[in-house]
């Protein structure tokens, strides 16, 4: 069969996509597509081109297609709930989504997520396709498995199947760890205030064993501010572990460079409070 078949519209492509699109599989690998199809290698990959120029295909990563329905082609790409289990299979790489787009799963309203975060044990470089923008934050492989269990994920249902998301206590953790990523310290603070009345005081301190003792303070901090007393309390333990105090926000830096200014303490947690922290109620 020859490519310029393919630009044509013969059957034979039409009802590849079609029935992996019933199959809710809007998505397939070059070698997916090279076993389907009697093309030379070469012939292949300029008739995949062709395909997404036309606007039929996008192409996230190398080797991996999405098959756009009319309705995507506007986006560029579908939402990437739809796509990200298979792509992070292709790609033999555990993830979780994590930080605004999981803590907009558990219900934190005033979260809008402008960009998807999954995060990997592996760094990566982010991607833009069409106005769908991902990034990828790393998290130490050793720390990854340890907090990536069954048990402390939830998943994101679309009609491709399911997606793995964090978990409402470790989308807390991941957000103090990460805050920088997460809207910073005010963004933390509101997200600590809407799930934190939520969250499982027992699986807290668990899994905050695996975070930097720093992230953990602040996020108790946050949650004592916010009244969710329990969850605090789950995480006051680790300040004892402390070595010296930490500033809230690392990120602001003194309004004269090389001095530490006067900012208020909360010695409870060991903490220099160098930032005012504001949430909507």
């Amino acid at each position: 069969m020859s490519i310029f078949a393919y630009d044509m519209g013969v059957p034979s492509i039409e009802a590849f996509f079609e029935k992996r699109l019933a199959q809710g599989r809007a998505y397939f690998t070059r070698e997916e597509a090279q076993a389907a199809f009697d093309l030379s290698p070469h012939a292949l990959s300029v008739a995949l081109t062709r395909q997404v120029r036309k606007k039929r295909l996008a192409r996230p990563w190398r080797g991996f297609y999405l098959i756009l329905r009319p309705e995507d082609r506007a986006f560029g790409a579908p939402d990437p709930v739809r796509w990200i289990d298979p792509l992070m299979q292709y790609l033999q790489l555990d993830y979780r989504i994590a930080l605004l787009r999981a803590a907009a799963f558990h219900g934190a309203s005033h979260q809008a997520a402008m960009v998807f975060q999954v995060i990997v044990p592996r760094q990566m470089r982010g991607f833009e396709i069409g106005r769908q923008r991902l990034e990828f934050v790393y998290q130490n492989p050793q720390a990854f498995v340890q907090v990536n269990q069954t048990g402390w994920l939830g998943s994101l249902k679309s009609e491709a199947g399911f997606a793995k998301v964090a978990g409402l206590e470790l989308t807390l953790l991941d957000c103090a760890r990460y805050f920088h990523k997460a809207a910073g310290i005010g963004g933390l603070a509101q997200i600590a205030k809407d799930l934190g009345g939520q969250a499982k005081p027992s699986d807290l301190a668990q899994i905050a064993v695996h975070y930097e003792n720093s992230a953990v303070r602040r996020l108790g901090y946050l949650l004592e501010r916010a009244g969710h007393v329990a969850q605090a309390d789950a995480l006051r333990p680790f300040v004892r572990q402390a070595k010296t105090a930490a500033l809230l926000d690392p990120s602001v830096k003194p309004l004269v460079e090389g001095l530490p200014g006067l900012h208020e303490k909360a010695p409870g947690w060991r903490l220099i409070l160098n930032e005012s922290v504001e949430v909507d109620f």
